[in-house]
């Protein structure tokens, strides 16, 4: 039976389970600490989801733990919600770090673990069969950026790259998948500098990445480092022809607003309201309305998430090896696309994920790629800097 997110309609015997018992499933995410703008964006994708999970007679019991954004934390919150809470299920958290520490207690506590957001290539990498993830990968920001780049910057050639990026989890797996993803398109990489995630100061990095006058700057940071990283970049004249962001802080309304340094930037994401997918213009408008900010990336995700894994757990009773079953037999279509776990390219559980493009343009996004999702044209080369 198809089954779409945007309407969830499961048929009767489903609907039967799901009013007759209540489904107990874990929250792990950042609710304070560096990375609690984007905890809250994700936040408010779960709220969206309950609040269409109670709609259609799921009632979810919800039980939420802050990581902070630090991975021993993550791993303690997960521990607490497998044995003490007996959830069914857990969806989260959000750092790359915190669910690749969290990945094998899943498989030790045989609790299904569904990661929404977290990128990082390795997290799906290591053959585990309770781990699953409704998230694109490192590769696939990447891959989507730099084909995007090359085609439409086909005229001006573009050869060489520089990489920015923090030297995080998500940061080392962002840069190494740009890297080898350049080599495939004929880019050379002709500068690669990680940095501590909220350094006060990248002028000289930048300068540096300057001096080697690059046709592409590709830039894995969270929000604040990314405004400040723009920022310098036009203090020392860095001037591209393309500045490419991997998601994360250039994927976040906070950084689109700052005009004066992020109009024309590039940034990979994995849903916007444009894509031609169930239910995407309905959710950004209603996430509009409740939250009165615009929607990101990340509330999709979450909000997708949650509802794939609290009716999976409502059809499976209770089970957490029915759950885990389901999960892997089932496929969704919805607000992020088709969603469907699968192994393949060393891959385990993980969702195959359409990436898009979007461009920052007057402090909002517009999708400009692929060109067959949008008729709206990219900006390119990147416009000399006032």
């Amino acid at each position: 039976m198809k089954r779409a997110l945007c309407t969830f309609a499961l048929g009767a015997a489903l609907a039967a389970t799901a009013s007759a018992q209540n489904v107990k499933l874990g929250v792990i995410n950042s609710t304070s600490g560096s990375q609690a703008p984007i905890g809250e964006t994700i936040n408010n994708g779960y709220i969206l989801a309950l609040e269409d999970l109670k709609k259609k007679g799921i009632n979810v019991e919800l039980v939420k733990e802050d990581d902070t954004g630090k991975p021993q934390i993550a791993m303690s919150g997960f521990e607490k919600l497998a044995t003490r809470d007996n959830v069914v299920g857990v969806v989260g958290p959000y750092a790359s770090n915190c669910a690749n520490a969290i990945s094998r207690l899943a498989e030790k506590y045989k609790v299904p673990l569904l990661v929404p957001v977290a990128s990082k290539e390795d997290i799906t990498k290591q053959g585990l069969k309770w781990l699953f993830r409704l998230s694109a990968t490192t590769d696939d920001y990447a891959s989507v950026l730099l084909d995007m780049a090359v085609k439409v910057g086909k005229a001006y050639k573009p050869k060489t790259m520089a990489i920015i990026n923090e030297n995080t989890d998500f940061g080392t797996s962002g840069a190494r998948s740009a890297k080898t993803l350049a080599g495939t398109l004929g880019l050379t990489v002709v500068a690669e500098e990680a940095y501590a995630a909220g350094s006060p100061d990248y002028r000289s990095t930048l300068t540096k990445i300057k001096s080697k006058s690059p046709d592409l700057v590709f830039m894995v940071s969270y929000v604040a480092d990314g405004i400040l990283l723009m920022r310098q970049a036009r203090e020392v004249g860095l001037q591209p022809q393309a500045f490419l962001g991997a998601g994360a802080g250039f994927g976040q309304a906070a950084f689109a607003k700052e005009t004066d340094i992020s109009n024309n930037v590039f940034s990979s994401t994995q849903w916007t309201e444009e894509a031609p997918w169930p239910g995407a213009r309905e959710f950004a408008k209603r996430y509009r309305e409740k939250f009165k900010v615009e929607p990101a990336y990340h509330a999709a995700n979450a909000y997708a998430s949650l509802m794939v894994m609290a009716e999976t757990a409502a059809k499976a009773g209770g089970s957490r090896e029915k759950l885990r079953e389901l999960l892997k037999s089932g496929k969704w279509n919805g607000i992020m696309g088709e969603v469907k776990f699968e192994d393949y390219e060393g891959y385990t559980n993980q969702n195959k994920h359409q990436m898009l493009v979007e461009q920052i343009k007057g402090g909002k996004f517009e999708t400009v790629w692929p060109a067959k999702f949008t008729k709206n044209k990219p900006v390119y080369p990147f416009p000399k800097w006032k």
